[in-house]
Protein backbone atom coordinates (compact mmCIF):
# COMPACT_ATOMS: atom_id res chain seq x y z
CA UNK A 1 0.00 0.00 0.00
CA UNK A 2 2.84 2.35 0.69
CA UNK A 3 4.25 1.92 -2.83
CA UNK A 4 0.88 2.83 -4.31
CA UNK A 5 0.60 5.75 -1.96
CA UNK A 6 4.07 6.98 -2.90
CA UNK A 7 3.28 6.66 -6.62
CA UNK A 8 0.08 8.71 -6.27
CA UNK A 9 1.85 11.25 -4.08
CA UNK A 10 4.62 11.60 -6.69
CA UNK A 11 2.06 11.92 -9.47
CA UNK A 12 0.01 14.68 -7.81
CA UNK A 13 2.81 16.63 -6.07
CA UNK A 14 5.53 16.60 -8.71
CA UNK A 15 4.57 15.16 -12.11
CA UNK A 16 1.25 16.95 -12.65
CA UNK A 17 2.68 20.23 -11.45
CA UNK A 18 5.26 20.31 -14.24
CA UNK A 19 4.60 21.15 -17.90
CA UNK A 20 5.96 17.83 -19.05
CA UNK A 21 3.64 15.93 -16.75
CA UNK A 22 0.57 17.85 -17.93
CA UNK A 23 1.57 17.29 -21.59
CA UNK A 24 1.94 13.56 -20.99
CA UNK A 25 -1.46 13.42 -19.29
CA UNK A 26 -3.11 15.24 -22.23
CA UNK A 27 -1.41 12.90 -24.74
CA UNK A 28 -2.64 9.83 -22.83
CA UNK A 29 -6.18 11.23 -22.80
CA UNK A 30 -6.12 11.98 -26.56
CA UNK A 31 -4.83 8.53 -27.49
CA UNK A 32 -7.41 6.99 -25.19
CA UNK A 33 -10.27 8.86 -26.91
CA UNK A 34 -8.96 7.92 -30.38
CA UNK A 35 -8.58 4.26 -29.38
CA UNK A 36 -12.06 4.14 -27.91
CA UNK A 37 -13.54 5.73 -31.06
CA UNK A 38 -11.86 3.12 -33.26
CA UNK A 39 -13.15 0.30 -31.11
CA UNK A 40 -16.70 1.63 -31.24
CA UNK A 41 -16.71 2.43 -34.99
CA UNK A 42 -15.70 -1.04 -36.11
CA UNK A 43 -13.58 -2.07 -39.09
CA UNK A 44 -13.21 0.39 -41.97
CA UNK A 45 -14.13 -0.63 -45.50
CA UNK A 46 -11.07 -0.10 -47.76
CA UNK A 47 -13.35 0.96 -50.63
CA UNK A 48 -14.60 3.98 -48.67
CA UNK A 49 -12.89 7.37 -48.58
CA UNK A 50 -10.47 8.91 -51.04
CA UNK A 51 -9.37 5.63 -52.57
CA UNK A 52 -12.67 5.03 -54.37
CA UNK A 53 -12.85 6.77 -57.72
CA UNK A 54 -15.92 7.46 -59.84
CA UNK A 55 -16.37 5.27 -62.90
CA UNK A 56 -17.12 8.34 -65.10
CA UNK A 57 -15.68 11.88 -65.19
CA UNK A 58 -17.41 14.34 -62.90
CA UNK A 59 -18.79 17.25 -64.94
CA UNK A 60 -20.18 20.45 -63.48
CA UNK A 61 -20.98 22.05 -66.84
CA UNK A 62 -23.60 20.95 -69.32
CA UNK A 63 -21.60 20.12 -72.48
CA UNK A 64 -24.55 21.12 -74.66
CA UNK A 65 -24.97 24.58 -73.06
CA UNK A 66 -22.58 26.34 -75.45
CA UNK A 67 -19.37 28.26 -74.85
CA UNK A 68 -18.61 28.89 -71.21
CA UNK A 69 -15.21 30.54 -71.57
CA UNK A 70 -14.21 34.16 -71.14
CA UNK A 71 -13.28 34.49 -74.79
CA UNK A 72 -16.19 34.17 -77.13
CA UNK A 73 -16.07 33.63 -80.87
CA UNK A 74 -19.59 34.94 -81.29
CA UNK A 75 -20.03 38.42 -82.72
CA UNK A 76 -21.77 40.66 -80.17
CA UNK A 77 -25.14 42.00 -81.28
CA UNK A 78 -25.17 45.45 -82.83
CA UNK A 79 -26.39 48.27 -80.60
CA UNK A 80 -30.04 49.19 -81.07
CA UNK A 81 -30.94 52.86 -81.44
CA UNK A 82 -34.46 54.23 -81.53
CA UNK A 83 -35.28 55.98 -84.84
CA UNK A 84 -34.40 59.68 -84.59
CA UNK A 85 -32.30 59.20 -81.43
CA UNK A 86 -28.53 59.74 -81.16
CA UNK A 87 -26.25 56.81 -81.99
CA UNK A 88 -23.69 55.72 -79.38
CA UNK A 89 -20.94 57.47 -81.39
CA UNK A 90 -22.87 60.76 -81.48
CA UNK A 91 -23.61 60.56 -77.75
CA UNK A 92 -19.94 59.83 -76.96
CA UNK A 93 -18.69 62.72 -79.11
CA UNK A 94 -21.15 65.19 -77.55
CA UNK A 95 -20.36 63.97 -74.04
CA UNK A 96 -16.62 64.26 -74.68
CA UNK A 97 -17.05 67.84 -75.90
CA UNK A 98 -19.11 68.69 -72.81
CA UNK A 99 -16.62 66.89 -70.51
CA UNK A 100 -13.66 68.81 -71.97
CA UNK A 101 -15.56 72.08 -71.48
CA UNK A 102 -14.12 75.47 -72.35
CA UNK A 103 -11.94 77.99 -70.51
CA UNK A 104 -13.71 80.05 -67.85
CA UNK A 105 -16.63 77.63 -67.55
CA UNK A 106 -18.26 77.31 -64.12
CA UNK A 107 -18.88 73.93 -62.52
CA UNK A 108 -22.65 74.41 -62.86
CA UNK A 109 -22.39 75.12 -66.60
CA UNK A 110 -20.02 72.17 -67.06
CA UNK A 111 -22.33 69.73 -65.27
CA UNK A 112 -25.41 71.11 -67.05
CA UNK A 113 -23.74 70.34 -70.40
CA UNK A 114 -23.19 66.68 -69.45
CA UNK A 115 -26.51 66.11 -67.63
CA UNK A 116 -28.70 65.36 -70.72
CA UNK A 117 -26.08 62.87 -71.97
CA UNK A 118 -25.55 61.07 -68.63
CA UNK A 119 -27.43 58.55 -66.54
CA UNK A 120 -28.74 59.68 -63.17
CA UNK A 121 -26.04 57.60 -61.42
CA UNK A 122 -23.23 59.33 -63.34
CA UNK A 123 -24.79 62.76 -62.79
CA UNK A 124 -24.76 62.12 -59.04
CA UNK A 125 -21.13 60.94 -59.15
CA UNK A 126 -20.06 64.07 -61.04
CA UNK A 127 -21.83 66.34 -58.57
CA UNK A 128 -19.16 68.52 -56.97
CA UNK A 129 -16.54 67.87 -59.67
CA UNK A 130 -14.80 70.82 -61.28
CA UNK A 131 -14.04 71.34 -65.00
CA UNK A 132 -10.49 72.36 -64.07
CA UNK A 133 -9.78 68.74 -63.05
CA UNK A 134 -10.19 67.48 -66.64
CA UNK A 135 -6.67 66.51 -67.75
CA UNK A 136 -7.14 67.07 -71.51
CA UNK A 137 -8.13 69.88 -73.85
CA UNK A 138 -9.32 68.36 -77.14
CA UNK A 139 -10.38 65.20 -78.95
CA UNK A 140 -7.71 64.09 -81.44
CA UNK A 141 -9.54 61.34 -83.36
CA UNK A 142 -12.77 59.52 -83.95
CA UNK A 143 -14.28 57.24 -81.31
CA UNK A 144 -13.77 53.48 -81.37
CA UNK A 145 -16.72 51.38 -80.30
CA UNK A 146 -16.56 48.01 -78.54
CA UNK A 147 -19.98 46.44 -78.86
CA UNK A 148 -20.92 44.39 -75.80
CA UNK A 149 -24.69 43.89 -76.08
CA UNK A 150 -27.62 45.57 -77.81
CA UNK A 151 -27.92 48.02 -74.91
CA UNK A 152 -24.30 48.37 -73.71
CA UNK A 153 -21.22 49.63 -75.56
CA UNK A 154 -17.80 50.91 -74.62
CA UNK A 155 -16.41 53.92 -76.48
CA UNK A 156 -12.73 54.91 -76.63
CA UNK A 157 -11.94 58.49 -77.62
CA UNK A 158 -8.33 59.59 -78.21
CA UNK A 159 -7.54 62.91 -76.55
CA UNK A 160 -4.47 65.11 -76.60
CA UNK A 161 -3.31 63.83 -73.20
CA UNK A 162 -4.59 60.24 -73.15
CA UNK A 163 -7.73 58.30 -73.86
CA UNK A 164 -11.28 58.76 -72.61
CA UNK A 165 -13.20 55.52 -72.01
CA UNK A 166 -16.97 55.82 -71.81
CA UNK A 167 -19.50 53.10 -71.07
CA UNK A 168 -22.88 53.83 -72.63
CA UNK A 169 -26.21 52.18 -71.90
CA UNK A 170 -29.41 52.41 -73.87
CA UNK A 171 -32.68 53.06 -72.13
CA UNK A 172 -35.57 52.67 -74.58
CA UNK A 173 -33.12 53.12 -77.48
CA UNK A 174 -31.70 56.44 -76.17
CA UNK A 175 -27.97 56.20 -75.39
CA UNK A 176 -26.57 57.71 -72.18
CA UNK A 177 -23.07 57.69 -70.67
CA UNK A 178 -22.96 55.65 -67.47
CA UNK A 179 -19.21 55.45 -66.70
CA UNK A 180 -16.32 57.83 -67.41
CA UNK A 181 -12.74 56.61 -67.15
CA UNK A 182 -9.50 58.33 -68.04
CA UNK A 183 -6.40 56.48 -69.27
CA UNK A 184 -3.03 58.19 -69.61
CA UNK A 185 -0.79 57.16 -72.55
Amino acid sequence: MTAMRRALEFLFTRALRSRLGVALLIAVLIFGVIGAARLVSGAADPADGLSSRPNQPVSTVDPTAGADGVLSTEVPPSPVTRPGARTPEQTAERFAAAWLGRPGMTAEEWQAGMRPLSTLALTEKLNGAEPATVPAEKVTGSPTMRERTETFVEMLLPLDAGQLRLELVASDGAWLVDVVDWERP
